[in-house]
């Protein structure tokens, strides 16, 4: 069965124009974009939830159909506060998702929006947080939006996904003939706001303390099982350091997973524990 996508926007506290996209019925479920997402890759899981859930995708701002009015700046705050908007919008009440620096976006939200988050689910937040990875070089959110400010898109999103990411430069050249190229080089100006919400987590070092005291939300921390070690040592730090969410496996899931293949076990999840 089809379901209607009902396309929509919410004014953030800014002014701030956040487009999104519902489909479904029952509590309401936001999805929040990993760097360079736009609400259109989560598709499938959307599909995969709607029958339980009000499924809200949206662009994060600066992204897709959402604007972006504080341009000059890149606190997480601007963030937390679209999700806000889009949470009065459905209720006052939502289960968040998110994936990859998305996860953290929504365990920011958590941590500022008390009882309007009633559950959180995070999909491999990219925490470094010992040697299982090489830390992330300090100067390079400097370095990306430096070639952001010369207007050099394509070198700041290769820098990304070589840098940060860790794909290799041959499948980089690669991924260049691809659309998701285009796409990634449209918004690659906000890259500033996914290290903005992980600033201090992917040093190799312990997570700051209490920074996520403000959480109360339950919740797990979903690691794939064949994803990378450093994706497992930071969910189990998170876990440790945030008392109501748990650490979890996800069996033969990889970091794409919520994109590609949600139906393979995560969507499942999430409707066990929050429909």
């Amino acid at each position: 069965m089809t379901v209607e996508t009902t396309t929509t926007s919410v004014t953030s506290a800014d002014g701030s124009t956040i487009a999104s996209y519902v489909a479904g019925s029952g509590p309401a479920l936001v999805i929040v974009d990993p760097a360079l997402g736009l609400a259109r890759n989560e598709k499938k899981l959307s599909a995969a939830l709607e029958s339980r859930f009000t499924v809200i995708r949206y662009d994060r701002r600066g992204r897709g159909g959402s604007s972006d009015l504080s341009p000059d700046t890149a606190d997480p705050q601007h963030e937390v506060d679209d999700l806000a908007a889009i949470i009065a919008a459905h209720g006052g009440s939502a289960v968040l998702f998110g994936s990859s620096s998305g996860a953290v976006v929504a365990l920011e939200a958590a941590a500022r929006l008390a009882d309007r988050v009633s559950g959180v689910v995070l999909y491999e937040p990219p925490f470094i947080v010992d040697d299982s990875r090489a830390p992330l070089p300090v100067d390079l959110p400097a370095r990306i939006a430096a070639d952001v400010a010369r207007g050099d898109e394509g070198k700041a999103v290769s820098a990304f996904f070589v840098e940060a990411v860790g794909v290799p430069k041959p499948a980089v050249t690669a991924m260049k003939l691809m659309p998701l190229w285009k796409d990634a080089k449209a918004i690659a100006g906000t890259l500033r706001y996914d290290f903005a919400v992980l600033e201090g987590t992917q040093l190799g070092e312990p997570l700051p303390a209490g920074r996520w005291a403000g959480v109360t939300a339950p919740g797990v921390v979903m690691v794939g099982s064949k994803s990378e070690p450093f994706f497992h040592a930071g969910a189990r730090a998170l876990a440790e350091a945030v008392p109501t969410i748990r650490y979890e496996e996800l069996t033969g899931g990889h970091h794409g997973s919520p994109q590609m293949d949600p139906g393979g076990g995560l969507a499942a999840r999430i409707i066990e524990r929050f429909a």
